[in-house]
């Protein structure tokens, strides 16, 4: 999905999306973007904000430029 800013168009990526994972060695993929839990964060809330992505209630997202993901695609 793209969305549109005034200078540039931006391409919305989600998991299920097949760009949404890097690769650096054509071995190992990363993902554009996720949800990073602090050790600190205190248990009730992990559990919760676990189970709110277990329930796709939250989910990761990741924005990138139209350009800079075309660019990716000449990589490729």
């Amino acid at each position: 999905m793209f969305v549109t800013n005034n200078d540039y168009k931006i391409k919305k990526l989600t998991p299920k999306d097949p760009d949404w994972y890097i690769s650096h060695d054509n071995i190992t993929l990363t993902p554009r973007a996720g949800l990073e839990i602090s050790n600190r964060c205190p248990e009730n809330y992990a559990s919760l904000i676990n189970e709110c992505i277990n329930h796709g209630w939250l989910k990761p997202v990741a924005y990138i430029k139209e350009s800079d993901w075309a660019w990716e695609q000449l990589q490729k």
